[in-house]
């Protein structure tokens, strides 16, 4: 067989994927922009000067190159939050996780591939406290000729939620970490980059535009830094369809309730009299500790709408209805359909109890002598400053241990009265090691340490199924019994009750390290984070390959 044939041999037969596979390229450039909200001005870093930044469209099994160049003072990663990233670790962005950060000046393409995804994810900075304006939506469409398992949209719409500060959130977070005292919470909420009008400021705010009769596929995405969000619609109903890119069994609310890092699409039908109706974003906290509780004013606006009509009016779930999202959650299942099955781990290899809240270590420059940490089973994680993902593939010693507990270290009751407990955490870069292919199941416990608190979570590198929750101490006797091992929600940030727990389980089917955390940036910040190391497999389709040739350097 001369040079020519066996060539193209090579790539018809054995390369499929490189004849069908679609490559979408985007240039992403981070650079300031001087921006007026409430009032005042500020500059803000942003994805080519937009707030949010501009949206990611792909279809699923897509190649998508992000060439991300920084332009600004800090340091920079991004995060493709959801994507699987399937041996592609090097892409998934968390600073000193997968990467050092992009310096200012530098640039880094991010190549990953969507597979087996589709529906809405986000896009978010990974360092500090710059994902407070540096995010944007994902839009994940189906590969061509598959419909959606609901009845097709007319049309669709993004909506990002978010948060904003008056003053720069990164001296509010620099100031925080000075003084050890919680950071200043937002001024207010945003829908789409809007903070519609609060007192002493006018504001149009956003107006989401409907036809009487059509039925719009909402993709809600909450790109908030520190907020569980409510988002509701005056006299609407809504269908929830996915969340966080899977597919659902449909059900009719008329309440979301949608966590950071979180994301739902809903079908809408604009089924009402023609007229503008309030859309109503506030947030949920039902415990004692501060939130910003301005709620974001956007309006649902019929075309024929006579200007200057009144809004139909609606109210908010009240800051702690608990009930409200216990419901909303309650009625989420995976669709587990033949087309989408919900391949739920029947069998646990790695059976893990994480404790999680907050707590008070010393600290001599602080105000009181102390600061506020948080901590996964009483490690409160410290960042490297060489990736940990370098460090496990080039075998570099010093930089992290894989002896990350997989139980707390002292038992004790979870969610009873702590006020005479010991508030002082370990500090450590303390991995959990599993073996390729093993199945994992942590069950995630809160605590009433200082105070309870809803903590969504997020797992980088895999979906994982919510097969349990509850409130008080996880019962492995009885509550393992009531597991919903059929259809179980399939999602990559789950919110776990305050003064509760929840059980998640995924398969270790993803060579790497990868980050699990707290989408509260504040408990981030503060440590409430660990990682898993997943061991290479056999063969080179099941391990981690070697970093790109522009990964930044720390």
């Amino acid at each position: 067989m001369d040079s020519w044939p066996r060539a193209l041999f090579l790539v018809i037969f054995l390369f499929p994927a490189l004849v069908h596979c679609t490559v979408r390229h985007y240039d992403f450039r981070v650079v300031l922009k001087n921006t007026t909200k409430l009032c005042s001005s500020k500059s803000i870093v942003t994805i080519n000067g937009k707030f949010p930044g501009p949206t990611l469209f792909a279809r699923e099994d897509d190649n998508v190159n992000v060439r991300v160049t920084n332009h600004v003072q800090y340091n920079i990663t991004i995060h493709w939050h959801g994507v699987r990233q399937l041996r592609t670790g090097w892409a998934d962005g968390p600073a000193y996780i997968t990467q050092c950060p992009i310096q200012p000046g530098q640039s880094y393409l991010y190549n990953f591939t969507l597979t087996g995804q589709r529906g809405t994810l986000l896009y978010h900075a990974h360092i500090s406290w710059l994902r407070a304006t540096l995010h944007g939506a994902i839009v994940i469409l189906p590969k061509k000729g598959v419909p959606y398992p609901f009845p097709k949209p007319d049309k669709e719409k993004i909506i990002v939620l978010g948060e904003w500060w008056k003053a720069d959130v990164e001296a509010v977070v620099n100031q925080a970490t000075q003084t050890g005292l919680p950071p200043n919470i937002s001024d207010s909420h945003a829908v789409n980059g809007h903070t519609g009008a609060v007192p002493g400021c006018p504001s149009p705010g956003y107006t989401l535009h409907v036809e009487s009769g059509k039925t719009y596929l909402i993709r809600l995405v909450n790109a908030a830094v520190n907020d569980e969000l409510f988002f509701r619609i005056a006299g609407h109903n809504v269908t929830v369809v996915e969340v966080d890119a899977s597919y659902t069994k449909p059900f009719t609310t008329d309440t979301i309730f949608v966590g950071p890092g979180q994301t739902t699409n809903a079908l809408l039908t604009a089924d009402k009299n023609v007229g503008k109706y309030l859309i109503a974003v506030s947030p949920f906290m039902d415990t004692v500790v501060a939130v910003d509780n301005v709620t974001a004013i956007a309006f649902l606006r019929y075309k024929g709408t006579v200007a200057f009509s009144p809004p139909f009016l609606t109210n908010t779930p009240a800051i702690n209805a608990t009930p409200v999202t216990t419901t909303f959650m309650d009625n989420l299942r995976s669709l587990n359909s033949k087309n989408y099955p919900a391949n739920v781990p029947l069998t646990v290899d790695h059976s893990l109890l994480f404790s999680i809240g907050v707590g008070i270590n010393p600290c001599a420059t602080c105000t009181n002598g102390s600061r506020a940490v948080a901590a996964i089973n009483n490690v409160s994680f410290v960042m490297p400053t060489t990736a940990v993902l370098q460090a496990h593939y080039y075998g570099i010693s010093g930089v992290f241990t894989d002896d990350f507990p997989a139980t707390p270290p002292i038992l004790f009751n979870y969610t009873g009265n702590n006020t005479g407990i010991n508030l002082q955490t370990n500090n450590g870069t303390r991995l959990y090691r599993v073996a390729f292919n093993s199945t994992v199941q942590v069950v995630l416990q809160g605590t009433t340490i200082i105070a309870p608190e809803s903590h969504p979570i997020h797992l980088h590198g895999f979906n994982f199924f919510v097969v349990g929750k509850g409130l008080g101490n996880f019962d492995p006797k009885n509550d393992t019994k009531k597991f919903n091992l059929v259809d179980p929600v399939e999602r990559n940030t789950i919110s776990v009750p305050t003064s509760g727990w929840a059980a998640i389980r995924f398969r270790a089917d993803n060579p790497g390290v990868w980050f699990l955390h707290c989408h509260l940036e504040v408990h981030t910040t503060w440590g409430l984070k660990m990682a898993f190391l997943v061991d290479n497999g056999k063969g080179p389709n099941e391990s981690l390959p070697p970093p790109p040739s522009d990964l930044p350097q720390c």
